[in-house]
């Protein structure tokens, strides 16, 4: 039997064909959506040409398995017509589940950005040939399953995330980034009490208290810029003395007479992400911290809460230290 060459040329093109509808299947709809999006943002022009027949998941869908099945299907009737059944059969298994579905699949999966962009051409031929059979499919998909959802993370999957990516080969990101990310990401789920200084170890003023060499050396021993005052008891907080505010100052004065009535009281079970808005808009990087009893319990500031963000203290050459060697600051306010 004289077999036409046309007929396995014709062969090999449906086996491609077949390939290239199986792979795409996995490859392009494997794609997330909104990383498509967030890469064309970033000027991706391969990411802007596959989101082109992406966005629309359901019509992609059915374009590609629908011509995935046409082009099978001939490839069976093709060569039934140069073989007997049970040749056919088997050549035509071969033929599409090794060159049609698993080598196709697992080349295109994990380039699928790359050879998706460069036969896109492809896809919005065959979607325009086989849009009216599709297209009705398609929205019948929509309307049944509804839109296709976003990927949203959680802050555990994000620091995940980030710390998969900065152990990957070629990453660029470094263990600094890596910290400050994961603390930034991590400092809403924590409160004030977890970072505030306590009440034994806060060092506030009274109000009626005198200002002489004395006081001021013992301030300036604590390398702080910022002192409670109150007034009767120490749950009466009644403002912030500022360091700065005693320049020029006579001799002697009287805290009353110096200190600022701008005070911000927090509760010890705010969120951190609370407690900073709260120090952006008031303006100001101490705040009381007070108990569901309304007893003063310690003081936080700007810098604990930056702390809390880098995942390292921020000393500077003013700081207090107990333990040189380790480099712990003193944590007297």
């Amino acid at each position: 039997m004289v077999v036409d060459v046309s007929v396995f040329v014709i062969v090999i093109v449906l086996v491609l064909l077949s390939g290239l509808f199986s792979g795409l299947t996995l490859g392009l709809l494997g794609l997330d959506r909104t990383e498509l999006e967030r890469k064309m943002k970033l000027g991706d022009k391969r990411a802007a040409k596959v989101y082109s027949v992406r966005k629309n998941g359901n019509l992609l869908l059915c374009t590609l398995l629908l011509g995935n099945v046409a082009v099978n299907s001939a490839i069976a009737i093709f060569l039934g017509g140069i073989a007997t059944g049970i040749i056919a059969g088997i050549v035509a298994t071969v033929l599409i589940v090794v060159f049609g579905e698993i080598l196709p699949q697992a080349v295109i999966s994990r380039y699928a950005l790359a050879v998706g962009s460069n036969t896109v051409w492809i896809v919005q031929v065959f979607i325009v040939i086989l849009f009216p059979i599709c297209w009705p499919m398609a929205k019948g998909l929509d309307k049944m399953l509804g839109e296709e959802m976003s990927t949203v993370w959680s802050h555990n999957e994000l620091k995940e995330i980030i710390t998969h990516h900065r152990k990957s080969k070629g990453s660029k990101l470094d263990a600094d980034e890596e910290r400050i990310l994961l603390g930034a990401l991590s400092f809403s789920d924590k409160i004030v009490g977890d970072i505030m200084i306590s009440r034994s170890h806060v060092s506030s003023l009274n109000i009626n208290e005198i200002i002489d060499k004395k006081l001021i050396s013992k301030m300036k021993k604590f390398g702080l810029s910022r002192f409670p005052v109150y007034e009767g008891k120490i749950d009466n907080i009644k403002g912030i003395l500022f360091l700065r505010d005693l320049a020029g100052l006579p001799v002697v004065s009287s805290v009353k007479k110096v200190y600022r009535k701008t005070n911000l009281m927090v509760r010890e079970t705010d969120k951190l992400d609370v407690l900073l808005r709260s120090f952006i808009m008031k303006r100001i990087h101490l705040a009381s911290v007070f108990n569901k009893n309304h007893e003063f319990v310690g003081v936080v500031s700007l810098e604990d809460v930056i702390e809390e963000i880098f995942g390292r203290e921020i000393v500077d050459e003013t700081d207090y230290f107990r333990d040189i060697q380790k480099g712990s600051r003193a944590r007297a306010r």
